[in-house]
């Protein structure tokens, strides 16, 4: 017993500063973040504008304040989400291709909001975002039942198949009624492919109480996560209650890529790459992965939204068409030097 509480206390004096620098770099790229872009911004005056509560009118201020904090915090959320919902689902599935992207789920939460908006007529996103929430659990009830049919049981290359004919299925719905309606295309064109573009002060409070809930909750799977990394009959040995744990982890993950998608679009690849980079730093212990995929993802989300900003000026990138550029070969690249991680 003494030699394991060494143990997690060396390894907590190893781990711990190394989210203390991702918390530092974190912090840096959120200054880039509002600072840098089509209209480059001074130290000095994002200070000003940030000192004043209400701004100053200049253009700066109403930039600083109106447009790119809300933008920045919103993106620090959702890359958060998406980094720990990808953790969450490579654990529970046991399956390192596993991610709300791949899964279905974005999909299945952008085809509801669609869905709510062209024909419902729903506006705003405190309303939709129940919707993306419905089609996210949809989507991860229906990938799981598909890949459980047969002997084998949910193997990951059973889920992988059912997630990416899910995501397909999903996405010809989405595309189906946005090009039948030239209102709905309009409106959703930007958002369809995943941007933090024009997203103000309320959809970030409009989404926020629940991604910050959920990845609290998340947080909390750790343990659970390492039990199930052992197999099925390990963890119930160890007193884990196996359906149970999955069904809380699908809700979590559901709320996680939910609130994400209906706020800023089916945003993909966050949620694959960002988890094998927290095993590559911290290992396979979920106590630790979870924690650093949290900062990894608005790192990784934040980045790719400067370098869309700044490579597409005076307009802008997506932040969705960047990472689809840069996540594929990314992705590639940890295969291919044998940095995929086990779970």
């Amino acid at each position: 017993m003494k030699t394991t509480s060494t143990r997690t206390a060396r390894r907590a004096s190893a781990l711990g500063p190394g989210l203390v620098v991702l918390g530092a770099v974190l912090a840096l790229v959120a200054f880039l973040s509002i600072t840098q872009g089509s209209r480059s911004i001074g130290l000095g005056e994002v200070l000003a504008a940030l000192g004043s509560m209400h701004g100053d009118g200049t253009i700066t201020s109403t930039v600083t304040l109106d447009l790119r904090v809300p933008r920045t915090l919103l993106g620090v959320l959702v890359g958060a989400a998406l980094g720990v919902a990808g953790a969450v689902l490579q654990g529970v599935t046991r399956n390192p291709l596993a991610d709300a992207g791949i899964m279905g789920v974005n999909a299945g939460a952008a085809a509801f909001v669609v869905l709510a908006v062209t024909v419902l007529g729903v506006r705003g996103v405190g309303v939709s975002v129940w919707f993306a929430f419905a089609g996210a659990i949809v989507a991860i009830v229906l990938v799981y039942a598909v890949a459980s049919m047969g002997r084998e049981g949910a193997t990951p290359v059973k889920l992988a198949l059912a997630g990416a004919a899910a995501t397909a299925g999903f996405g010809s719905v989405t595309t189906g009624i946005v090009m039948t309606n030239i209102d709905a295309l309009n409106e959703l064109r930007f958002w369809q492919v995943g941007s933090l573009a024009g997203r103000y002060a309320p959809v970030l409070l409009g989404v926020a109480p629940f991604l910050v809930v959920a990845l609290v909750v998340a947080l909390g799977f750790g343990r659970a996560l390492n039990g199930l990394a052992l197999g099925e009959d390990t963890a119930r040995g160890l007193g884990l209650r196996v359906a149970r744990t999955r069904a809380a982890a699908f809700v979590v993950v559901a709320v996680l890529a939910g609130a994400a998608t209906a706020a800023c679009g089916p945003i993909v690849f966050v949620g694959l790459v960002v988890p094998h980079v927290a095993r590559f730093l911290c290992g396979p212990d979920y106590r630790w992965v979870l924690p650093y995929s949290m900062l990894l993802g608005p790192v990784v989300l934040l980045l790719a939204d400067v370098l869309g900003r700044v490579a597409g000026a005076p307009g802008e990138l997506q932040v969705g068409v960047v990472l689809g550029v840069l996540g594929a070969p990314a992705f590639i690249g940890i295969v291919r030097r044998g940095r995929l991680s086990e779970v």
